[in-house]
């Protein structure tokens, strides 16, 4: 969430940025704000002007009683101050929500290093690493190889519908390989916390991260509680609204919520291991075959909590420490940073990694990392006190930053894809190997 103060400091440099995103700015109604804003100051000068006029009122009264006078009148007027004081705050208290939910609408405001861009194609590319394998028969998809190896979609779709797999075997045992080998390397190499979640969170939560109100129809929800339909007032008990995670970083992120830091505690680096849930309500017809594109799938996320100085530097650390799973996988990729009008709805900057897979002969998206400065914070009202001279300062907003290290289900994609072979089977990279039992080839 942006800082209400910023729009009111500079409300033109605000609309500026967002415009950045899309131009013209489709966020906020500005007349509205300006509107809300400018009742907002009305009734809070009125409102001091009432405390005072009540203020002198009442000592008016103790003065007529010391004297014996009649103190009817004064307090007749002191009740309708009164009556119109509650009023007045009614009313602050519905403006203040209608602002509250307008900041919630507003995106995070973009670096000044974002590049510009309305759609994907202006991203741009930051380095690659690894040269694409050149086979000597023509690569399968991974569909085709991972069928043989108990990759199994008729079975995932019969039992939950399209976009859900079903895996056996030596597909599966793969698969749970990458991410105890994704936990180690993010753990026991760069230093980040295993965690293990909930895979259902409440509302405000979602609001936290800022998946809430803005990206409701791609999330999964559950209901808890109740014994009818709530929305029509059915039932002895209202339900909870509850919803599936789409990913880690949501419980990751807001196990710092509502909390006041001590500044010696960052960063607070964080990782686990969840499958996430997403009904991919915006992606009809997209990447309908195999498994690019789940309902559900596994990840491995990364999260930090960060000084506000800090968080740059903790970004480009955090894009390094998922390279070093595609390097170790002998995977190649390359590095894009996400322009403004491709980027994340609560990030500040954003750099997608994209491997190479041999069938599409193309790069797609394996992991994406993300700064959101202070955006989450706000939200959460997660601080820190700061030292000032050696003595606790005043709390601020910390900085939050979260990436995939990496996508389970899509680096599962890449294995297959890159490493395989023409009889079908599948070279093991040498650092999965101990995860599978010292095995060099999994084979049909």
């Amino acid at each position: 969430m942006l800082d209400i103060n910023l729009l009111r400091r500079d409300l033109p440099g605000v609309i500026a940025q967002l415009g950045r995103r899309k131009n013209p700015q489709p966020y906020l109604d500005v007349a509205r704000f300006t509107a809300l804003e400018a009742e907002r100051k009305q009734i809070q000068v009125a409102t001091e002007q009432l405390q005072a006029r009540r203020n002198a009122l009442s000592k008016q009264i103790g003065q007529l009683k010391a004297q014996g006078g009649d103190t009817a009148a004064v307090m007749a007027e002191v009740g309708g101050i009164g009556a119109e004081l509650d009023a007045g705050a009614q009313r602050l208290e519905a403006v203040q929500s209608e602002l509250q939910q307008m900041l919630m609408s507003l995106p995070n405001l973009p670096q000044a290093s974002v590049p510009q861009g309305a759609d994907e194609t202006g991203n741009a590319e930051v380095r690659r690493w690894g040269t694409p394998r050149r086979f000597d028969f023509t690569p399968r998809d991974h569909v085709d190889v991972g069928a043989a190896l108990g990759m199994d979609f008729e079975t995932g779709a019969k039992l939950s519908g399209s976009r859900f797999t079903f895996l056996r075997g030596p597909a599966a045992r793969l698969h749970r390989a990458l991410a105890q080998f994704m936990l180690d390397v993010q753990t026991q190499e760069h230093g980040y916390t295993e965690c293990w979640t909930p895979y259902i969170v409440n509302r405000e939560v979602l609001e936290g991260t800022g998946q809430l109100p803005k990206f409701k129809e791609d999330m999964f929800w559950v209901f808890r509680g109740g014994t009818g339909d709530a929305g029509a007032g059915g039932g002895d008990e209202a339900q909870t609204e509850q919803y599936l995670i789409s990913t880690s970083e949501i419980p990751l992120t807001n196990s710092v919520r509502e909390s006041i830091l001590d500044a010696a505690a960052l960063p607070i680096k964080l990782t686990a291991h969840s499958p996430c849930f997403r009904s991919e309500a915006g992606s009809a017809g997209r990447d309908t075959r195999g498994m690019i594109r789940q309902h559900q799938f596994d990840k491995v996320e990364m999260v930090q909590i960060t000084h506000p100085e800090h968080s740059d530097a903790a970004l480009e650390q955090m894009v390094g420490h998922a390279e070093a799973v595609l390097q170790k996988l002998e995977l190649p990729y390359r590095v894009i940073t996400l322009c403004t009008g491709d980027m994340g709805f609560g990030s500040a900057k954003t750099y997608d990694l994209e491997v190479w897979l041999p069938a599409q002969d193309t790069y797609r998206e394996i992991s994406s990392c993300s700064n959101c400065e202070a955006f989450q914070a706000r939200r959460m009202q997660t601080r820190f006190r700061p030292v000032v001279d050696g003595k606790p300062g005043k709390p601020d907003f910390v900085h939050t930053l979260n990436g995939s290290g990496l996508a389970v289900g899509r680096t599962l994609v890449a294995v297959l894809e890159n490493h395989q072979q023409a009889d079908g089977s599948v070279a093991v990279p040498a650092a999965l190997r101990p995860y599978l039992g010292g095995l060099e080839v999994l084979r049909p």
